[in-house]
């Protein structure tokens, strides 16, 4: 919960209401608990050791996926703080501005904001590139953002790790990209699949593709052979007509 204004938490909180039961509490009392229930909970131990910083627990009947899922997606926006790394490129846009012409025409020029009077308000002439997406934020910078409103900062609650059933899924897991993982199951289905008719493994699964297959090769045995059959007597019969006809006509008959 470290660095994560009560503004946004409460607005987070909002959004979530009936989805989780956010609780927040000191380190040692949430020890203290995990202790007591230790017993009765097995895995609790293994949770404990993922305390650190400023821990929070929440309480969900959402399956872990789904939960991070929805986190992810509730973010809240936040103004910038110096020594913050800046999310994406951060523009300033050409036209005018709510203020009167005084300090913020210096503040802006110390950046390289070129400014204009219009109508009684400090205009910015040009778009301008005040911060790069990754680079570092300065005071300048950040009190800047401030004035003219822009949160450029995404802040939402950060899932260490899920614990149902006994089970816990780390992070790193529960952020799987599911587009990539179906992809995946598919591209594994198929390859097993592959496997499975190539050797001649019957199933369920297999069997209409290895049928499929049986019956092609013996089709094209029986046309390579001549061996006729009701399926491909026409074939046959097309064939041999075919070679009479270019051996009449190889024999000027």
């Amino acid at each position: 919960m470290e660095n994560l204004p009560a503004k946004q938490l409460q607005r987070m909180k909002k959004q979530l209401r009936g989805v989780i039961v956010l609780k927040i509490t000191k380190k040692r009392l949430i020890k203290i608990a995990f202790n007591e229930l230790k017993e009765s909970i097995p895995g609790l131990t293994e949770v404990e050791k993922n305390l650190s910083g400023m821990p929070a627990l929440i309480f969900t009947r959402e399956n872990p996926f789904k939960l991070f899922k929805a986190l992810s997606k509730n973010k809240s926006n936040a103004p910038a703080k110096p020594g913050q790394i800046a999310p994406h490129d951060l523009f300033l846009s050409a036209g005018p501005t709510p203020f009167t012409p005084g300090p913020v025409i210096g503040e802006l020029g110390q950046l390289g904001i070129k400014t204009e009077v219009r109508e009684g308000k400090v205009a910015i002439k040009e778009d301008k590139l005040i911060v790069g997406g990754g680079e570092k934020i300065t005071q300048k910078v950040a009190d800047l953002l401030t004035k003219f409103g822009m949160e450029p900062m995404e802040i939402s609650l950060n899932l260490v790790l899920a614990f149902e059933n006994g089970v816990i899924f780390t992070k790193d897991v529960l952020s799987v990209d599911e587009k990539v993982y179906i992809d995946e199951i598919r591209k594994i289905h198929a390859q097993a699949m592959h496997l499975a008719v190539e050797i001649g493994y019957a199933d369920k699964a297999t069997i209409t593709l290895l049928l499929s297959k049986a019956y092609k090769a013996a089709s094209s045995l029986a046309d390579n052979l001549g061996i006729i059959t009701d399926e491909n007597v026409g074939k046959i019969l097309g064939k041999a007509e075919d070679q009479a006809r270019h051996l009449k006509e190889k024999l000027k008959l």
